[in-house]
């Protein structure tokens, strides 16, 4: 069986993205797509906003990997620094069983 950026997904194909905390490939409903807006890093839930986008699955475990590894600079491919409290407080809010 090959699959070419697709994944049988039920019974449908669908697009695979990878998650820049854990590098695993997943089916992109599964992910949060994520883009930089005046060095911020904003969930762009509708998936409509514009720019860059890079995709991480929505737990606190990924965002921490990909901080330690610096790769949301690399993803979006700029230079510095870039704000993770707005997505920090977005990704905690939906984890079930957290409190604040």
């Amino acid at each position: 069986m090959r699959r070419r950026g697709k994944l049988e997904y039920g019974y449908r194909a669908a697009p695979l993205r990878t998650c820049v905390g854990c590098r695993v490939r997943t089916v992109k409903s599964e992910l949060l797509r994520l883009v930089v807006a005046e060095g911020v890093i904003v969930p762009d839930t509708t998936g409509r906003l514009s720019g860059r986008g890079a995709s991480l699955h929505p737990s606190p475990r990924c965002l921490e990997l990909a901080e330690r590894r610096r790769a949301f600079p690399r993803a979006f491919r700029v230079e510095g620094p870039l704000d993770t409290s707005l997505l920090r407080a977005h990704v905690e809010g939906l984890t079930p069983g957290r409190s604040g």
